[in-house]
């Protein structure tokens, strides 16, 4: 029994050896890898954005007056750019279509009269959302400014005439943001994107080296040799999964680090080791893919069908919380969604297994069970 287990390690040995060999002559794959963790993921965190920047804003200002002159400096810089004046509604409605304009504020003309006056007044804002984000977000920062203005209009008004004293209430709001302070969109982005690519990885790569076998017509002579289905499956899921591991290496000290400055809290041990549980067990979607295509883009096809609801259950995009409550269930069966709060909590949070047990012990039963399946489907077909 020994030699046995010897014999059947040798086997494992070299064939893993054979696939990262294979894999390293296969320019295309190579490509692929070294662009989803890096050039990918740059552009992702470069080039997506979140917040509400330089929305253009034009206004008629038909009060012309210092108070209205201080409302619409109140919407300044990164938020909003001002576009000018322009005093014709029609026209301004026409910027709103033609898309020249995100926001058309009006200011009424008695404006600063009821302010001094202590009347209640009101501004027009008409705001594109079309980008229903964008549009919510600059919506919410006018709601703001314009609150805020009236609350420093109101305390002015009170202190003129002597009514500001010690005995006014007011409420301080004091904020602690933890983990991301500055709520940068370029730390979650770009560690999002390297989830993703990990993902597509994990189901595409060993999909894409059993079906090399089949158009190079070589899984014959795998069927033939003194190997067992297992012996064949396993080295390519422990090929793909060092090579996705080195990948992940270049994303983090490459790219995440150097390049969007994402601190790195936690244990890289454990950030490693769960990260090889998740390519491994993802895996198995690969080995099941590989049992029903013939040739590479076959495989694309599957991983784009597999991977969209994967990322749509995997609350990345939207919190468990906001989904419809059939599909909060259904997101436990997502194993992304498991790995994603497991390496935001390492990543940023710098938290361990005492904390992220339950998402480890979900990640392992779900990749379990998946890996289960796709170990099922290769054996049945290849055994």
């Amino acid at each position: 029994m020994p030699g046995n287990f010897g014999e059947i390690l040798q086997h494992m040995r070299v064939m893993t050896l054979k696939e990262l060999l294979q894999f390293r002559r296969d320019i295309f794959l190579l490509i692929v890898v070294i662009y989803a963790f890096s050039i990918d993921i740059y552009v992702a965190g470069s080039g997506i954005e979140m917040e509400l920047k330089q929305a253009a804003l034009t206004v008629a200002d038909y009060d012309q007056s210092p108070a209205s002159r201080d409302l619409i400096y109140s919407f300044r810089q990164p938020q909003f750019k001002f576009q000018g004046m322009e005093m014709n509604g029609d026209r301004a409605m026409d910027l709103l279509d033609a898309g020249k304009t995100m926001l058309y504020m009006e200011i009424p003309a008695d404006f600063n009269e009821a302010l001094l006056a202590g009347r209640p007044t009101q501004i027009q804002l008409l705001v594109d959302t079309s980008n229903s984000v964008l549009g919510s977000l600059a919506t919410s920062y006018a709601a703001q400014i314009v609150a805020g203005f009236g609350i420093q209009k109101a305390m002015e008004r009170l202190s003129v005439g002597g009514a500001m004293g010690g005995s006014l209430p007011m409420v301080n709001s004091a904020h602690r943001v933890w983990f991301n302070p500055n709520g940068k969109d370029r730390w979650f982005v770009p560690i999002n994107e390297m989830l993703t690519m990990i993902t597509m990885l994990s189901i595409m790569l060993p999909a894409a080296a059993m079906v090399r076998e089949k158009e190079r017509g070589t899984v014959e002579q795998l069927l033939v040799s003194p190997l067992t289905p297992l012996e064949i499956m396993l080295p390519k899921v422990f090929a793909m999964t060092l090579v996705i591991l080195i990948g992940v290496t270049l994303a983090v000290f490459g790219v995440l680090g150097p390049v969007f400055d994402i601190p790195f809290r936690g244990n890289m041990l454990l950030f490693y080791v769960l990260t090889a549980i998740y390519v491994f067990s993802t895996a198995g979607f690969g080995l099941a893919i590989s049992t029903v295509v013939n040739n590479l883009a076959q495989v694309g096809l599957m991983v784009i069908m597999l991977l969209s609801p994967m990322l749509l259950l995997s609350g990345a995009f939207v919190p468990p919380e906001a989904m419809p409550k059939i599909l909060g269930y259904l997101i436990l069966l997502s194993p992304m969604h498991h790995y994603i709060e497991i390496v935001m909590g390492i990543f940023l949070k710098g938290v361990g297994l005492d904390v992220l047990w339950p998402s480890v012990a979900g990640l392992l039963i779900v990749g379990t069970a998946v890996f289960s399946f796709g170990t099922w489907r290769f054996r049945r077909q290849f055994g």
